[in-house]
């Protein structure tokens, strides 16, 4: 594991952004694996910028994100889809039919999850995967389980995420209560994988999933065995350490 200690969440979201631009610059063509949430937009933004400025381009490449809610079509609000298209895929030159997210509306869950693991072989896997780290130690919705499951699944979520999500709903009866997401033999295959984590928030999941034991009650910790796992923390997410 390559720790980066940042000062801030701004200096997080600038180094993450640099590690992913330069793997554009390095192949036009990557396979990036995209996440939601709050802990990437700030590295959405610097790729944004840098775009514009003409400082790398997306012309070319392909993306594949990590989750999507059941039940949500891409249209709603708070699917993950609007949430890409508003916070990063609308604002650079990447073509839209190059990107790829887990179809929350399919009536076939298990056909649905097939289909996406069979796209991201297709795609030739993912060259570098973006995460953030949940409040329980979750990556994409691999919640905590008995078991490390393998492939692009069908989740209930904890009451944990429940509750970490709400404040983007009207209400918490409104947080959709399954998801589909990537395993984690899709994640641990992708060639690197960079994670930001800020704020005090997630210092002790961070302690735990990094400098504990590799159990599958804390997802992430699995990262402990990527050859090419890249954290990029500042320091109150660091504090316990």
């Amino acid at each position: 594991m390559r720790l980066i200690r940042t000062k801030d969440y701004d200096e997080m979201s600038r180094r993450a952004a640099g590690l992913i631009a330069a793997q554009v610059i390095m192949k036009p063509t990557s396979v990036l694996g995209l996440a939601t949430g709050s802990s990437p937009v700030g590295t959405y933004q610097n790729l944004i910028e840098w775009c514009h400025s003409g400082d790398v381009s997306f012309r070319n490449v392909k993306t594949v994100n990590l989750d999507e809610y059941v039940g949500l079509d891409a249209e709603h609000e708070q699917s993950y889809a609007k949430f890409m298209h508003v916070n990063l895929f609308d604002h650079i030159d990447i073509d839209p039919a190059n990107t790829n997210i887990p179809d929350g509306m399919a009536s076939q869950t298990e056909e649905e999850c097939a289909r996406y693991d069979a796209l991201i072989q297709s795609l030739g896997g993912i060259d570098l995967q973006l995460l953030g780290l949940g409040p329980n130690g979750h990556i994409g919705f691999n919640e905590p389980e008995e078991i490390f499951e393998k492939g692009t699944h069908r989740v209930s979520l904890t009451q944990a995420t429940i509750q970490a999500n709400k404040r983007f709903f009207e209400n918490e009866a409104a947080v959709p209560r399954y998801a589909l997401t990537m395993g984690i033999r899709d994640i641990m295959q992708a060639r690197r994988v960079v994670m930001v984590v800020s704020g005090a928030g997630k210092a002790e999941i961070l302690k735990q999933a990094f400098f504990g034991p590799v159990t599958p009650s804390v997802p992430a910790s699995i990262l402990q065995f990527h050859p090419d796992f890249t954290l990029v923390a500042d320091e109150e997410a660091l504090k316990c350490l």
